[in-house]
């Protein structure tokens, strides 16, 4: 089952925005789960927290999470998905946008196995 873990760039709107939209979607944004205590952590750190719960990380940051993913695979290491934004794609100033095109994502996949699973979200 897809649940959604927003990193600290996409703002909680988008979480509120999804709540509302699809009662049955598990979306946190990433300042209010855990209380906040990982916001600013290593990406290792936050991915290994994610796939315990086993939620999908929604994140824009192609810089450091694919490297991340690239050893996690080489090493055998699960993680619990990653769905990447791109700003070309979908802006993260376009809230209304995330939340239709992360719904529409969740109609499509919400029971898939995310383990290790990435894709780039879509408009």
């Amino acid at each position: 089952m897809l649940k959604l873990l927003l990193d600290e760039h996409i703002s909680p709107q988008v979480a509120a925005g999804l709540s509302r939209r699809e009662s049955k979607l598990l979306v946190f944004a990433l300042n209010q789960w855990q209380t906040g205590r990982f916001v600013g952590v290593p990406d290792a750190e936050l991915l290994t927290a994610a796939a315990t719960e086993r939620l999908t990380l929604v994140t824009n940051d192609r810089r450091t999470i694919p490297p991340l993913l690239k050893r996690w695979a080489e090493e055998e290491r699960d993680h619990g998905g990653v769905v990447f934004v791109d700003d070309s794609t979908i802006p993260l100033s376009e809230i209304g946008r995330l939340v239709k095109s992360l719904h529409a994502l969740w109609n499509e996949a919400a029971q898939w196995d995310w383990v290790n699973r990435t894709c780039l979200l879509r408009r």
